[in-house]
């Protein structure tokens, strides 16, 4: 199911709230990014109870029921996961997931809230979900009958809103620091490659429990444990290095104001490379795309910026140039800068063409 327009989980709510109640909706979205969690939160806004089907662990006869003789003919009697007498919340999550045995069993519930001889109270509502087929979750097509049956919206990540919840539901501080300083490491791209952990609020959620259960003082071998357990590989190195600044009090602004250096150890590398990332962001986010439009801050920053690009680049020239390359959102530090370090420092640009050709 391709994704024309995708809403954020506030969105999203607000759309169920007046789509839900008279169609059913299915909610597609990459693995462990919110979706079974925003269908309870709206059951428990509506005061109704969420019964949850897993499409992927369905027989047939756990929706159909099983016969039984009634008299002279047989009835079939729906299980009792699904039957209740008040009107209540069906999510069916991995609906795309489930055999097409399964999902045509689904057809006439999800149209007339039928199975067999028995309705769904009259206010029940039918919420679906599932992942997308290329993020390797194991996702089929679904049956043109049945994706036509329902309302489709594509759920994205909000870094905003995951850490407007995190300060509520008490998610570890240097997890919601650590998001603050790199809202795009929040989620990542399913990796092509199979059984290869990757970034998702659900992981990060984890990687917060454990280092509450750990505390502060976890070892070095443990949390390599948890964070290539939990997360992209390059975002558990970049949190490890977020660790390090943390414990050793670096900062890129001290290094921007002079009163701290670069740190040069081989084993500090990882935490050059994340006070690397830092200055780009600062940079990107600081600076004015023209020249003409900087004011005085913004151009003792440029100054500031261009000291302290010349101290790494005798260092180690290829963490320099990462400041002039492209973050993951895709944004680079505006232009005159790139031309004001040219005059100085050419060989950052020698370096930034070489690694744009790999």
């Amino acid at each position: 199911m391709l994704s024309r327009i995708s809403l954020s989980i506030h969105q999203i709510r607000d759309f169920l709230l007046n789509v839900a109640p008279v169609r059913p909706v299915f909610i597609w979205g990459a693995p462990g990014i919110g979706k079974s969690s925003l269908v309870e939160q709206f059951s428990a806004s509506l005061g109704l109870e969420c019964v949850s089907l897993l499409g992927s662990q369905l027989a047939p006869e756990d929706l159909i029921g099983i016969p039984k003789i009634d008299g002279a003919t047989s009835r079939f009697y729906p299980p009792s996961m699904i039957v209740r007498e008040r009107d209540f919340v069906l999510f069916i999550d991995e609906l795309n997931v489930a055999s097409r045995e399964i999902q045509k069993a689904f057809y006439s519930l999800i149209l007339d809230k039928r199975i067999g001889e028995y309705r769904l109270p009259a206010g029940s509502i039918i919420i679906g979900a599932g992942n997308r087929a290329h993020d390797a979750a194991l996702a089929q097509q679904m049956p043109s009958a049945l994706i036509n049956r329902m309302i489709h919206v594509h759920l994205k990540v909000s870094h905003r809103e995951w850490l407007e919840w995190g300060a509520a539901a008490g998610i570890h501080p240097w997890v919601m620091d650590y998001i603050r300083a790199r809202p795009t490491q929040l989620a990542t791209d399913v990796p092509p490659a199979k059984e290869e952990p990757f970034s998702t609020p659900r992981s990060w959620h984890y990687v917060s429990d454990a280092l509450h259960s750990f505390g502060d003082d976890i070892a070095p071998d443990h949390l390599d444990a948890l964070l290539f357990g939990c997360l992209t590989s390059d975002h558990a190195v970049g949190f490890k290095a977020f660790l390090k600044q943390i414990r050793h009090r670096f900062s890129v602004y001290k290094i921007l104001k002079g009163e701290a250096v670069w740190p040069s150890a081989p084993e500090d590398r990882d935490l050059a490379y994340f006070l690397t990332q830092s200055l780009r962001d600062v940079l990107i986010k600081a600076l004015p795309p023209l020249e003409a439009e900087a004011g005085r801050e913004a151009k003792e920053l440029a100054v500031s910026a261009k000291s302290a690009l010349k101290a790494l680049s005798r260092i180690d020239g290829e963490l320099a140039q990462l400041v002039l390359t492209e973050n993951e959102a895709g944004a680079r530090v505006p232009d005159w800068f790139v031309l004001d370090i040219a005059r100085d420092l050419p060989r950052l640009l020698d370096h930034r063409a070489a690694h744009e050709q790999k």
